[in-house]
């Protein structure tokens, strides 16, 4: 058997997946309206117009993910938006392990540290490393904040930006779940048909003829 037909019998029996990000659920949660085809969806908060574009996921060797988004400060007609970056790095567990953002403001780039978090030993079954996570998402928004107030940015949908972008790493980390291993039962094996057996049967003797009297 060749190396090709090996691997194509060992994914035919199982296909693990590791940890996967629902796109689809992430853009409902920011409870705004779909723009761009479905592709993002655009919504208010804190006074500002805000849009989100669908997650670019790429898987990491390890069985993670690295995800990454788009979310821009929609300004008006008569301004040029704001855009934004929120990249991170999940484990093959679904825990968030890193973070990085950047903020474009017309020319002005600001961009935070690489966040990353120790393992915790809080975790839950339907979201590993949450304490890891809120840590990493408190110091990222931190680091934004302060480079942003260095900066003397006023505009209120500048300010809040940093706020946009924890609300959305928020319910990007919802959206992570553990895929679901898929395994094809196996052939069941067809039933072997035994030969059969007659029972012993013992064979009459035939009789003896009589002898002719004298």
């Amino acid at each position: 058997m060749n190396l090709r037909t090996c691997l194509l019998l060992f994914f035919a029996v199982t296909n693990a997946l590791g940890v996967e990000v629902d796109g689809e659920a992430f853009l409902k949660s920011l409870n705004g309206s779909k723009t761009l085809r479905g592709k993002a969806t655009d919504y208010e908060l804190s006074g500002a117009s805000y849009r989100t574009y669908h997650p670019e996921v790429s898987p990491s060797p390890d069985g993670g993910l690295f995800v990454s988004v788009r979310i821009d400060h929609m300004r008006g007609f008569l301004a040029s938006d704001d855009h934004a970056s929120l990249e991170i790095t999940v484990s093959p567990d679904g825990a968030i392990v890193a973070a990085q953002s950047s903020i474009a403001l017309q020319g002005l780039t600001i961009s935070s540290d690489l966040i990353k978090g120790t393992a915790s030993a809080s975790n839950t079954l339907s979201y590993p490393g949450v304490d890891r996570a809120v840590k990493i998402g408190t110091d990222l928004v931190a680091d934004l904040s302060s480079k942003m107030l260095r900066e003397k940015i006023v505009e209120p949908g500048r300010v809040t930006f940093p706020a946009a972008i924890r609300h959305n790493y928020n319910l990007l980390f919802q959206a992570l779940k553990k895929a679901q291993d898929t395994v094809r039962p196996a052939d069941a094996p067809k039933p072997v048909t035994a030969p059969e057996v007659k029972p012993f049967q013992q064979t009459p003797t035939p009789p003896v003829p009589a002898q002719p009297k004298k």
